[in-house]
């Protein structure tokens, strides 16, 4: 899991259609921007956990999204102990 800012939306006429009336966002992750299907609500700014790879494909539903990053989780607050 990668703990990332929103920083954009993703705009794609022409798409799997499994992937119509998901959101994809621009996220800014430790390396670098990323794009991720957003399965939460989440907007510019918001600070998220993006999940990648094989585990990402699982916040889509049984639709079969051809996905490789999904956000998971909007982040309420991070503290360091």
């Amino acid at each position: 899991m990668l703990l990332g800012r929103v920083t954009g939306t993703v705009t794609a006429t022409a798409k799997d259609a499994s992937l119509v009336g998901g959101a994809l966002l621009l996220v800014e992750v430790p390396a670098g921007e990323i794009i991720a299907l957003d399965t939460v609500g989440a907007g510019k700014g918001d600070q998220v956990i993006v999940t990648t790879g094989s585990a990402a494909r699982l916040p889509s539903g049984a639709t079969g999204a051809p996905v490789d990053a999904s956000i998971i989780a909007i982040v309420d607050s991070v503290s360091k102990a």
